[in-house]
């Protein structure tokens, strides 16, 4: 059986899933991002239970189909940008619509219908989130974090960086050194 959880998005949240599942006696086949299947049948008090366990740590089973779907476009974009090193090879809505296998326009409108932003912002909200984690990490030059997450030039990275944030890259980064020397200062 298949559970679709919302809000799932971190290793963490599978552990914390796994976990209360094995509270309610359950046996995991496989726990992923929005997802999680489970060799027995699931009573109704036990879903009840186990929804209402998740709602306390900020999760919570879905049963409709579009947040289901939604929940699956959130998930692969999630773990497109942010747990993996590959690169995809096709652009953004075939790689969706292939992983799906949706037409991607069907995959856009229940998106945009359900969350209230299009699939293109929810996927740039998070490329500006991994951006900001790899300049505090300080590991990549802006150059390397454009290539890796497939922006045309560090231009568009930039502009698409403050048109998010109000800030440059460069002067969000410096604005955590600064605080960093300050915190040292103490």
């Amino acid at each position: 059986m298949k559970l679709y959880i919302k809000h799932m998005v971190s290793l963490r949240c599978k552990m914390v899933v796994k976990s209360e599942l094995e509270k309610l006696g359950l046996t995991c086949v496989s726990v992923e991002l929005g997802m999680v299947e489970i060799m027995e049948e699931v009573s109704n008090e036990q879903l009840e239970i186990f929804n209402q366990n998740l709602k306390k740590l900020g999760l919570e089973l879905l049963d409709d189909k579009k947040n289901i779907l939604v929940e699956k476009i959130k998930t692969l974009i999630i773990e497109m940008i942010h747990y993996s090193d590959e690169v995809p090879n096709v652009n953004d809505s075939d790689y969706i619509s292939q992983k799906l296998n949706y037409d991607y326009t069907y995959l856009s409108n229940t998106f945009s219908e359900v969350k209230g932003i299009t699939i293109q912002q929810y996927i740039i909200l998070h490329k500006i989130e991994k951006v900001k984690e790899l300049l505090i990490y300080d590991e990549l030059t802006l150059t390397e974090i454009a290539h890796r997450l497939h922006y045309s030039s560090v231009a568009h990275l930039s502009n698409q960086f403050k048109k998010v944030t109000g800030l440059t890259p460069t002067y969000f980064k410096e604005v955590k050194e600064n605080r960093n020397n300050n915190l040292e200062d103490l």
